[in-house]
């Protein structure tokens, strides 16, 4: 089994950077998240993104990439908050060096428009990440998901334990699990931060989106066969999934069925993990384990 780095988890009085790679935010976005975090005792530092503005960005390219930087090479700072998504990761990621972050790595937290972070870090340089609920999301977020947010960051696995959906599909499986954001994932396809999802748990989540351009993403990860050889599919949360006037024909996990039709590896659906208010924090990288029983499913580490 693949062993990714587990960077230290985070203990009181360690300091955690917020900053944004993607789409420009208010202070007043992330005020509740702030608090919750110094509460939890983490000193915080804004990076110059935070309320910064280009157009839709927090900033320029080489701002963000600036900052991004400047929190990756601080030995201070033990884990970076991703302060929202939206879009801009993938205008900058090429200008990261990671050389530093390597020999001392830390958390890098978020989700959605991260999920390019992650995929680059866990693939390329073996290390793990946590995909979890940001600022902007936090004072949605259900009291169950920051618990379990705190527990994560402090190393406290507890399992994620959610309703056995009827659409399942196999048994109980194992494996290192990757992925995030389908939309990103499906983004990436033949570029040099494509994902690599052979003998791995595939994870996808998405928001926003048509059923037929779901339909579509799938079936473009299995002509790029990326939906080979996989150990076994956890599905997230897809939420606000719209249609045409014309129904599509298909729901979320059929689409998902019968695109992997052909193979014989595990599918779960509806795990507490996405856009979501319950959105419950995966260390992606890390080796898991997924029960599946009659009543209940349940994502452990090993």
């Amino acid at each position: 089994m693949n062993i990714f780095l587990e960077p230290p988890f985070l203990k009181k009085g360690d300091t955690i950077y917020l900053l944004s790679i993607s789409k420009k935010i208010e202070i007043s976005e992330i005020e509740f998240a702030i608090q919750w975090l110094k509460n939890e005792g983490y000193e915080v530092v804004l990076g110059k993104t935070i309320q910064n503005a280009f157009h839709q960005f927090s900033g320029t390219d080489q701002e963000r990439q600036k900052d991004f930087q400047t929190a990756l090479n601080d030995p201070n700072v033990k884990a970076i908050f991703f302060a929202r998504g939206g879009y801009g990761a993938q205008r900058v990621i090429d200008l990261i060096d990671f050389r530093g972050f390597v020999n001392q790595p830390k958390w890098l937290i978020g989700f959605s428009d991260i999920t390019i972070v992650h995929n680059l870090v866990n693939q390329f340089y073996g290390i793990q990440t946590m995909h979890a609920p940001m600022p902007i999301t936090m004072p949605q977020n259900t009291e169950a998901s920051l618990k379990h947010l705190s527990q994560i960051m402090k190393g406290e696995k507890e399992p994620i334990s959610f309703e056995t959906s009827s659409y399942n599909k196999g048994a109980s499986f194992e494996g290192q699990v990757i992925g995030g954001n389908l939309s990103i994932l499906y983004s990436l396809l033949g570029t040099n931060n494509g994902v690599n999802t052979h003998d791995k748990v595939l994870f996808i989540e998405d928001i926003d989106e048509y059923l037929y351009h779901i339909d579509r993403m799938m079936l473009s990860l299995k002509k790029a066969k990326k939906l080979e050889g996989l150990k076994g599919i956890v599905v997230g949360g897809f939420t606000d999934i719209k249609d045409n006037d014309i129904p599509f024909g298909f729901n979320i996990e059929e689409i998902i069925l019968e695109h992997c039709q052909e193979y014989d590896y595990p599918i779960v659906f509806d795990a507490p993990i996405g856009h979501i208010a319950n959105h419950i924090p995966i260390l992606l990288g890390a080796n898991i384990h997924v029960k599946q029983e009659e009543k209940n499913t349940t994502i452990s580490y090993i």
